[in-house]
């Protein structure tokens, strides 16, 4: 994660907010990537941890290593992630690891916050060995990430003015097309993109609403920059835009764009 106007320092209130449904998207994320066990493994902007556990849990690696530009949410995924993690504070775009150091760069969540991710992705390509797999999943902000859709359609509604910080004009590269065309010039090979769906069932308004409050992401700082009237207002213009169904629960889905490539052998 980077500064700026998302503020990320508070790794509760974000595991609040997303961590609950980036978990399972990365548990399907390292399902999905190719690739034996044993590996070394480094997790660009690892967050809270969620792909940095999913790694050690499903691909049993030698190392590995998560690097973020938050020391609130390193601490946090220190604390919390198995063994054989490691976490450092560290910037993307400048890798603490030598040429060919990694057998596999992942980032889950983190890439279109970056400030160059083509910088990014240049780095991860660099840290690679030649074969080595380089992979990361974005969430579908224009459309397919249901309740941060329904959320900026809602707040654009209410505050035109909202409709610049909104997700799905900010990140244009968490789509397939932009994605691809990022890897294809990176110079990896074998590029392979798919979706990975997580559902998002809350159990009712309140349990959707009150993450939004903990300051954590682009969305929850928005909420929190406003004064109480256009709070209220936003609140009110939410919960019509998600309706409960009979059980009284908010089912919604996230949709996830995950992208793998392999660096060139020669």
């Amino acid at each position: 994660m980077t500064a700026g106007p998302d503020a990320w320092t508070a790794g509760t209130a974000y595991e609040q907010y997303m961590g609950r449904w980036s978990r399972p998207a990365a548990d399907r994320f390292v399902r999905w990537l190719d690739g034996p066990d044993g590996l070394r493994w480094l997790d660009l902007g690892c967050g809270t941890g969620a792909l940095t556990a999913a790694v050690s849990a499903h691909r049993h690696p030698a190392l590995v290593l998560g690097l973020d530009r938050s020391p609130a949410f390193v601490a946090d995924a220190r604390a919390a992630a198995p063994a054989p993690a490691r976490f450092l504070v560290g910037d993307a775009q400048e890798l603490p690891v030598r040429d060919g150091g990694c057998d596999a760069v992942v980032s889950g969540l983190a890439l279109n916050f970056l400030p160059d991710p083509e910088a990014a992705l240049a780095e991860a390509t660099r840290a690679v060995r030649p074969g080595g797999l380089v992979g990361a999943f974005v969430w579908d902000y224009a459309g397919g990430m249901e309740f941060l859709r329904r959320f900026w359609d809602a707040a654009v509604a209410v505050d035109p003015a909202a409709g610049d910080l909104d997700e799905g004009r900010r990140f244009r590269v968490c789509r397939p097309e932009p994605l691809r065309a990022l890897w294809t010039r990176a110079g990896l090979v074998d590029v392979v993109l798919t979706a990975i769906d997580v559902p998002t069932v809350f159990a009712d308004f309140d349990d959707l609403w009150t993450p939004f409050l903990g300051g954590q992401g682009p969305a929850p700082t928005y909420v929190t920059g406003l004064p109480p009237r256009a709070r209220a207002r936003l609140r009110t213009a939410l919960r019509a835009a998600v309706p409960p169904d009979g059980n009284g629960t908010i089912p919604l889905t996230a949709r996830a764009w995950a992208i793998r490539g392999r660096a060139p052998t020669r």
